[in-house]
Parts: structure tokens; sequence; C-alpha cells
């Protein structure tokens, strides 16, 4: 934005609150005369709520909103010099096209030959200068939208806010109408804030944009910069595809990723700072294996019209693979006390007989009791068991206070590890039994097979956790039998996605190139 250019809005340590948790923490930001500003982030960042706070349908609990240098804080709605175009568009239903548009200037008690002359104006402005007769319900969910946004306009208002106004319409529509409103903002020449959560709206239509994440603006920037160069990893994940390493910032253009020292054009980074590093798809190409500045293979190439997304390994994930015993629910019944019970056998790490407790034991065997009329749980009010620090099979019994049984194994084992010394990882899981019907219900698998492995990755150096992002077994979880099962955590390897005209071939070795200006180091969250 030119330093010319006027100052029109002001938020100023904007705070607000719902039922105690913030929403808006802080918001400072300026909006210019003509901009057409994209608030943008995920569903809860508190965009909305910024521009309610705005259009004055919500005051805020800190903070003051400027309007061409006046406090408009406390202002009601239609004492502003601003109009707001809802997802829901709102239109009268028993008005045609031209009396929805007319609606706000009739209410100003305008001469009628004004009015006709502003709604006509409109009406040509939106392509709809033939439709001013025509029933709303008559309208295409794109020409609702138009009408809307003339409704809005009509009455000459400073700013113009639209809150998420395409999120009705389709795929091809939604492009229409991205143009169309571009086109319109131009031609009418005020300032338009604009709320999506859709990045690629958001790149196309508007002068500037500010992405948002719990209730803080993360970078403030036109397209090309918060494309090119995004503030910190949130920014390079929500707009657009990346790929983001961790790196290490030797010296001023100097940057260390894969173990490979690069140069880079990015300065300002204390000495060997840890940073992300970002480098779009678009921006790498596949070359021979002995040109590139890395060199990996070929997982996946889809083609997408106009170019091929090919996915390109260069390290491989850390994993580890546990056995899962499957086994049928056969259940205790204790018919006289009108309960039943179960409990499946479980491994237990010799590390972990020292610290044993029994809700340990129960949650690691699953115990349970139950009345099989009701399926309420019934209390288990014993688990008898002797154990020593060394490897074996160790039964357990767990009782009821009715006298209800069950008897299951503990076996204990050394811990199960796999550590990757190379890339300086560790994971961890354990072998584990769990009946079929549990496989079967379940609703997000491989959350649970994670959680009945107790699967956990480590980074050697510092301890902090990694992701575990692949679970892989060979098994049809509806349709599984009971038998022995492998199942294997990975964590993820270097993965490079490229957009390019050329196609590789899977499973191929190829290096990957890139120019300095190709990478972006950005700040650790």
């Amino acid at each position: 934005m030119e330093t010319s250019a006027k100052k029109l809005i002001q938020f100023k340590n904007i705070v607000k609150s719902f039922d105690g948790q913030i929403v808006l923490k802080g918001i400072n930001l300026d909006i210019y005369e003509n901009e057409f500003v994209t608030l943008l982030g995920p569903s809860g960042c508190g965009k909305t709520t910024l521009l309610r706070i705005l259009g004055g349908f919500l005051e805020p609990d800190e903070g003051n909103v400027i309007f061409d240098g006046n406090d408009i804080t406390n202002l009601p709605p239609y004492k502003r010099d601003l109009n707001t175009v809802f997802q829901k568009y709102a239109l009268f239903p028993h008005m045609n096209v031209y009396d929805n548009v007319a609606f706000g200037l009739k209410l100003k008690k305008e001469p009628k030959d004004i009015i006709e002359q502003k709604v006509n104006r409109m009406l040509r402005l939106i392509n709809l200068e033939d439709f001013g007769k025509r029933g709303i319900q008559e309208m295409s969910g794109g020409q609702q939208q138009r009408v809307a946004i003339a409704r809005a306009l009509v009455n000459e208002p400073g700013v113009l806010l639209l809150d998420e106004p395409l999120g009705a319409l389709d795929a091809k529509l939604r492009k229409e109408m991205q143009r169309e409103l571009k086109k319109i903002q131009k031609e009418v020449g005020i300032t338009f804030i604009f709320v999506t959560h859709d990045q690629e709206e958001a790149l196309t239509m508007s002068d500037k944009i500010v992405v948002m994440k719990d209730g803080e603006i993360q970078q403030i920037g036109s397209p090309t910069d918060i494309y090119n160069e995004p503030a910190n990893r949130y920014v390079a994940n929500f707009i657009g595809a990346s790929n983001i390493m961790d790196g290490i910032m030797l010296e001023d253009r100097k940057v260390v990723f894969e173990d490979k020292q690069f140069e880079c054009v990015d300065f300002g980074f204390s000495k060997d700072e840890r940073v992300d590093v970002v480098i779009r798809p678009e921006d790498i190409d596949i070359v021979a294996p002995g040109d590139g500045k890395l060199k990996g293979t070929v997982k996946s190439v889809l083609f997408k019209g106009v170019h091929y997304e090919t996915v390109v390994e260069t390290k491989n994930g850390t994993s580890i693979t546990v056995k899962m015993n499957v086994s049928e629910d056969k259940p205790v019944i204790n018919g006289s006390a009108g309960e039943m019970m179960s409990a499946n056998d479980f491994y237990l790490d010799t590390e972990d007989v020292e610290n044993l407790t029994d809700a340990f034991i129960i949650d690691h065997s699953d115990a349970q009791a139950w009345d099989p009329k009701t399926d309420e749980r019934i209390s288990i009010s014993s688990v008898e068991y002797e154990i020593k620090k060394e490897k074996g099979t160790y039964p357990v019994t767990f009782k009821t206070a009715a006298g209800t049984m069950v008897t299951a194994n503990m076996i204990v084992q050394d811990p199960n590890r796999a550590v990757d010394e190379e890339y300086g990882e560790e994971i961890y899981a354990v072998n584990f039994f769990k009946k079929a019907d549990e496989i079967q219900e379940s609703i997000a698998l491989d959350t649970d097979l994670k959680i009945w492995a107790n699967a956990l990755a480590y980074d050697l150096e510092t301890g902090s956790s990694v992701e575990i992002t692949d679970v892989e077994y060979s098994f049809d979880p509806e349709n599984i039998k009971p038998g022995e099962y492998e199942v294997t955590f990975k964590t993820r390897g270097y993965e490079y996605r490229i957009d390019t005209t050329d196609k590789a071939e899977v499973g191929t070795t190829v290096g990957l190139n890139f120019a300095p200006e190709d990478i972006h180091v950005m700040k650790k969250q």
C-alpha cells in the first residue's frame, strides 16, 4: 500500500471474549481507502468476530474502532457508513429483484426518480439489468449473490463488508463470482473487507491479506508477499501447498536442512538459529540424480491437467513393527450375579513393572464387567497377580464384588524400540491384544492403533515428541478374523511435492534442484 493512500479504518487493540474464552487477542490493523482486504483463516480464528465488531453488530471488550478519523466503537450499525453482505443473503422472497435492491433507498425516503436511477445503475453493474421484475426465488444462487451485493452497494457505503458470501456457491460459480467481485470493487472504487477460509479465494481477489489464527494476526501483506515470503510455518501451510523442513541458519544467507548446507537470500537471524525452511512445489525442478542438490525416490505421480503432482522421498521415516493378536470376544458369564466380564492378555515392558498399578493393568488389559441386560458397567473390586521384574508370562485375575472373575496374562518383555542415529529419532511401540469387534467398531482406526500400541516417537537430541504420520497394516478392518497381524508405525520421512510439466516414473531415482531465491527461511513459532 502506497504511503499516500488514506488510512480509513483502524482497529486498536481489539479484545473480545465469549463465555470466558478470548477469541480476539489485541488486534491492531489499519485498512486504507479503496483496498480489497481479506481476513483469512480457519473456522474459529476470529475473522468474522472482527468483521462484526466493525459492522457494529458486536462490541469489543477492549479497544477502539476508528473510521475516517472518528471513533465508532459505540456507534450503532445504522449510523456507520458500512454495509454487509452475509453468506445467507437474507433477500426478501416476496419482492422482485428491483424492489430488493431499492429497499434501503425507500427506507431513506429518497425520491422515486433517484431510486430508479440508482437501482438501474446497480443492475447494470451486476449484469442483471433485464431481471428487475424477476422474482428472487426464480434466480440462481450466483444471481441472488449479485442482488445482495447490489442491495448493499446502492446505499453508497464507504466500506462493504462481505462475510463468506461465496460459501453457498458451487466451485465453478465461485470462480466466476471471484472475478465479478474484484471487477465490481474496482468499478465502484470503495473499500471491500472480505472474510473467507478459502486460500485460493484470498490470493485471487485481494490487495491485502490478513492471515489469522486463534484470535491473532499471523501476517499482513499482499498475496505475493504472503505466498512467497510466509512469516511462519502456519502461514506457509495455510497459503498454498508447501514443502517445510526443519533447518538451522548458520549465518546470513546460509541455511542447513537435510544435513546439507545451502545458499539462500534470507538474513537477520541469529547464528545457528533453528528455523523452518519452505520451498514451494513449483520452485523445484526434477533433474538427473547427479545434477540435483538433493536425491530421492519418486513415490507417486498424479496428473492434474496442466501439470504432474509428483512426490519424491529423500529420507525414509523411522519405523517400528509390532504384532497385534486378535481374538473373538468370549466373556465370562456369571448367571447368578447377572454379570459378564472380559479381559485381554497384554504386553508389559520390564521397566514398567516397578510402577505397576491396578488402574494401569485394568486399562491395558481392557478389563471390564457389565450387566448384560442394561449394558451398565460394573466396578472391578480387585486385581490379583504376582510378578517379577524379568521376562515371562504372569497371570492376573480380575474380580467384581459379586465374585465374577476373569484371568488374563501379562507378558513381560524388553522395551520395543527402534533408533535412527543418522536422523536422531527414536520410535517406541508394544505388541498388543485386541478383540475383533473392537477393531470393527473403531471409527478412527489409525489413532486407536497408536493408542493400543502406545506408539510414541522422540527427537534424541531435544527429547521432544515427533509425529507418527503413517500407520500401515494389511488386514481388512471390517472383516478381520482372529489371528496375528503386523502393524507398522512410521515417522514422516523427508518428502517433497513438486509441480512440474515433466512426468517421472514411480520408483525411479531423481535429483531435485532449486535456486537460492526459492528457499524461504522462517522464524520458528
